[in-house]
C-alpha cells in the first residue's frame, strides 16, 4: 500500500546511499508545478557530503534518484558528487 507523507514530514531526516553510506539530512525540497522536483540536502558532520564537499553546506538532489521515503530517505548511489570516498582520502 503506498503511504502518503507530508513534504513537511521529511526535513531533518537521514539520508543514505543504496550502497549504505550515510549522505547527509534532508533541508527542504523543491517543488515545482504541484510536484517535488528535487531535494536540499545538508552535508552533516561525518557525513559522506561533507568529506568530499569540503566546506560546501550541501546539495540538490533530483527527485529521480531517490529510491525510497519512509524513515529515512534512500538515494541512488550515481546521486553522490564525484570525489573519493573517505579510504582513498586517507591514503
Amino acid at each position: 500500500m503506498l503511504k502518503m507523507k507530508k513534504v513537511t514530514e521529511t526535513y531533518d531526516l537521514k539520508v543514505f546511499t543504496d550502497a549504505g553510506d550515510y549522505f547527509g539530512d534532508i533541508e527542504d525540497s523543491i517543488v515545482h508545478n504541484n510536484k517535488v522536483s528535487g531535494w536540499k540536502i545538508r552535508a552533516t558532520k561525518n557525513s559522506y557530503l561533507a568529506r568530499v564537499l569540503g566546506s560546501a553546506k550541501g546539495v540538490i538532489v533530483p527527485h529521480q534518484m531517490v529510491k525510497a521515503i519512509g524513515d529515512i530517505f534512500v538515494i541512488s548511489k550515481s546521486a553522490a558528487p564525484a570525489g573519493g570516498t573517505a579510504e582513498e582520502s586517507e591514503q
